[in-house]
């Protein structure tokens, strides 16, 4: 039978429409599936008995840097990934996370059991577990071993503590969220005298307890900031201090602040030397992990139980880290005050360019005040480009090239 024109049209109309479809399905079918947080077996002798989790944001590279992140008390890894915003940046940002889990075998209310000296010490116990994460990242998802960095909250602050103490050759940096000092606790007893009242030493005592958990060690010693809330009764504000002190002695620093900012939620940052030691004061929380729920680029996290919707700690502290480098800069929106004066600063020395267009070689603290770049959050941004320049103090000297009215671009080297 002679088929109609119409119905040999149609015919080849539907193979081709079939053809175009299963092309799409094919096209659409290697797309890779979402990143979560899993479960890792195996990744060492873990004398501490501990659980490791971890985070690898889909497509990351070998070559990234690494964040372990320690729950506080009766808290989980789960509950750490999924409220204080770290997912967010590891995203973000690319890097990965370590989340190592406590188990109430080991603490009734999982704690990390930072006081325990077994658990304390280098190559013992938690300690120990916790660096075989570390080696196991390094290992199977080569992360950068000059890039490695550690945080945590109340127990996993310190916790954070006894980490950046026992293995400085480990990480790079820290950030101990309402935790206390490294061997302000030997016991649980003691632990508790710490969190409630602080105990006083002098910077040196302090020191010599850091310096003696690697005892020889020659340094680099990491970087460390400091998060404490000041309506905190649980680990009370002045164990920030007792912190900051035993990481000014640690890096051989004054314990004079180079330079303060006033940052969102009422939140003073302090920084010492060049950097290496920062405090965070967030008036008005308690005890828990400042968070600040929404969209934008410095906001982070869900607020829950000892999570706090105040200020994003995360984003802040992975700019300590250099962590945001290439990212979205952050919102513009803190004053800041330089202490002590910054009399002693370069002045702005503007030079001829190749182009004729003006150069300026000044301090970031200068280069503000003159107009040609504004800070946020403790760091400088060109005005115009918006390009990081570092710091916001009055050690980081960079050269401007202005390039348009209030554009400016970095031309270090250039002018």
């Amino acid at each position: 039978m002679t088929r109609p024109r119409w119905f040999t049209t149609l015919l080849t109309g539907v193979a081709a429409l079939a053809a175009a479809t299963a092309a799409t399905a094919v096209a659409i079918a290697p797309a890779q599936a979402a990143a979560t947080l899993t479960q890792v077996t195996g990744f060492g002798s873990n004398p501490g008995a501990l659980s490791m989790y971890a985070y690898r944001p889909t497509g990351l590279p070998t070559g990234a840097p690494l964040v372990v992140a320690l729950h506080g008390c009766t808290q989980t890894a789960n509950d750490y990934f999924a409220n204080s915003g770290w997912q967010k940046y590891a995203d973000l940002y690319g890097f990965a996370l370590v989340l190592p889990q406590q188990s109430s075998a080991n603490n009734a209310n999982s704690c990390f059991n930072f006081f325990q000296p077994s658990d304390a010490t280098r190559g013992q116990g938690e300690a120990l577990s916790v660096k075989q994460m570390v080696d196991y990242a390094k290992t199977n998802y080569g992360s950068d071993a000059a890039r490695i960095y550690v945080t945590g909250l109340s127990a996993g602050g310190a916790m954070t503590s006894v980490m950046l103490a026992t293995y400085p050759d480990v990480f790079a940096g820290g950030a101990v969220v309402a935790g206390l000092a490294y061997r302000c606790a030997t016991d649980t007893s003691s632990a508790y005298t710490c969190m409630y009242g602080a105990v006083s030493k002098t910077p040196t005592q302090w020191g010599d307890l850091v310096r003696n958990a690697y005892a020889g060690y020659p340094g680099p010693w990491p970087k460390v900031s400091i998060w404490a809330g000041s309506s905190d009764t649980t680990v009370v504000p002045a164990n920030a201090d007792e912190l900051r002190d035993q990481w000014v002695n640690v890096h051989g620093i004054s314990t004079t602040a180079t330079g303060t900012s006033s940052l969102p939620a009422s939140t003073t940052r302090t920084v010492y030397g060049t950097g290496q030691v920062i405090t965070y004061r967030v008036q008005g929380i308690g005890h828990g992990t400042p968070v600040d729920p929404g969209s934008g680029v410095d906001q982070c996290g869900a607020a829950a139980a000892y999570f706090l919707d105040s200020i994003c700690s995360s984003y802040r502290i992975a700019q300590d880290w250099g962590l945001a480098t290439g990212g979205p800069a952050p919102s513009p929106s803190a004053s800041a005050s330089p202490a002590p004066s910054p009399s002693a600063s370069p002045s702005a020395s503007p030079s001829p360019s190749p182009t004729n267009q003006p150069c300026f070689t000044a301090s970031n603290y200068a280069q503000t005040t003159a107009g040609r770049a504004h800070q946020s959050g403790g760091y400088t941004y060109a005005n115009g480009s918006n390009q990081a320049m570092g710091l916001w103090n009055v050690a980081v000297i960079h050269t401007l090239r202005q390039t348009g009215p209030n554009y400016y671009v970095l031309a270090d080297g250039q002018c």
